[in-house]
């Protein structure tokens, strides 16, 4: 069965997660699969750039490296980048083949999309030297938390996935730190209580705990700010930037500008048309940088969400910024129904429609999640009714 087939069959997300399925699938075949340097990205928002940051500048340091990511927007090789590339489908089938080789069959298909993924991911990073790996959901009992590490780098951590991590913010942070071991950097945080039980748990395991605010010195800093106004990085993605480069240097290396003079991963406020931003951003902490960056500037929101995402509060925050929200229908079973959404954009008072076609004397951003924007990206293609950038989410 090749790749595509034998995925398709996965469901995407569970209501119910067995956190020992992994950990036993991992051990059966571990001697098989290599053990490359890890860096480890746990966090709310930003580790998909902060990961490619960081993955991009180790692989011009001359070094063999994989970064493993997720969801993706349109193709799934978007998911499993090896020095400078997102992977081909022949690399991906050939790995699908080896493991299912290694795993019993019965634990190959009793496995989660994200699971098996994460497995096919170390295969094509079998000859890597370094691995920054995304964690998915959570940090302590994520999949990818079950390979040693050599760093963990938190990224802003927030309230999201609660009804799997926990309703407090104590909670949600409390379960991505966990994850740590030997060495640990942490990002700007918006809770005082993340840092706190960093502190706490850093003690307990015997870990070495960085914090940004002593690590991007001034130099790190201007070179963050050099390339930020080079390649039009908000301002969260610059604090990405220096969170990354902070981290190639507890590595043990320098962080200088060719290294990081790069764009955003795809999808982060990505320009895709003239008059159209792109954002895969799908929570409140997401909502609060987006509408920083926008200011007092009005936009037309494309807009749908997921029935478990706080998608009043979101609305709310971005309410300064919209000017109309066009509802774009998705076709995904967690989308939330027309109706509530609706009610909570008549409740803001909000003007809303559904979303046709772009006209070119609009300023519109696209967000919602990684269903919306792979949906508005889709549909841009197959009608070819608005101009898109030369843009290629698949590089």
């Amino acid at each position: 069965m090749n790749l595509a087939i034998f995925l398709n069959a996965k469901p995407l997300f569970y209501d119910v997660i067995d956190y020992d399925r992994f950990p036993k699938a991992h051990q059966s075949i571990q001697h098989h699969l290599a053990a490359p340097k890890v860096i480890h990205l746990v966090g709310t928002n930003g580790k998909g750039s902060t990961g490619r940051f960081l993955a991009t500048a180790l692989h011009r340091s001359g070094k063999k490296v994989g970064h493993y990511t997720s969801p993706h927007i349109i193709a799934f090789n978007e998911r499993i980048w090896l020095d400078g590339h997102n992977v081909s489908d022949e690399v991906l089938e050939e790995a699908h083949q080896k493991l299912l080789i290694l795993l019993d069959g019965t634990v190959a298909s009793q496995l989660s999309y994200f699971e098996y993924t994460t497995l096919l991911a170390m295969i094509v990073f079998e000859n890597c030297e370094y691995v920054v790996l995304e964690a998915g959901l959570g940090g302590e009992y994520d999949a990818t938390n079950v390979f040693p590490k050599l760093l963990s780098i938190f990224t802003p951590i927030d309230f999201d996935h609660v009804s799997f991590l926990g309703s407090t913010i104590e909670e949600i942070a409390s379960t991505k730190l966990r994850s740590m071991t030997a060495k640990a950097l942490m990002g700007k945080q918006p809770h005082i209580e993340t840092k706190i039980i960093a502190r706490t748990i850093a003690s307990d395991k015997n870990c070495t705990l960085l914090c940004i605010d002593g690590m991007a010195s001034d130099a790190i800093k201007e070179k963050a700010l050099q390339i930020a106004i080079k390649n039009g990085l908000s301002e969260y993605l610059r604090d990405n930037l220096e969170l990354a480069m902070a981290g190639f240097e507890v590595l043990g290396f320098d962080s200088t500008v060719e290294l990081f003079d790069q764009e955003a991963l795809f999808g982060r406020l990505t320009r895709v048309a003239p008059n159209v931003t792109l954002d895969v951003g799908h929570n409140t902490q997401a909502a609060s940088q987006i509408a920083h960056h926008y200011g007092d500037q009005k936009i037309t929101l494309i807009y749908n969400t997921y029935a478990d995402k706080d998608y009043a509060e979101i609305l709310s925050i971005l309410k300064p910024i919209i000017k109309t929200v066009e509802i774009i229908n998705v076709d995904e079973g967690r989308i939330v129904p027309r109706e509530k959404l609706e009610t909570v954009l008549s409740d803001l008072g909000v003007s809303f429609a559904t979303f046709g076609e772009i006209c070119e004397d609009k300023e519109y951003l696209v967000f919602g999640s990684f269903s919306v924007a792979e949906t508005f990206l889709k549909r841009a293609k197959e009608t070819d009714s608005y101009a898109l950038l030369d843009f290629n989410p698949i590089k």
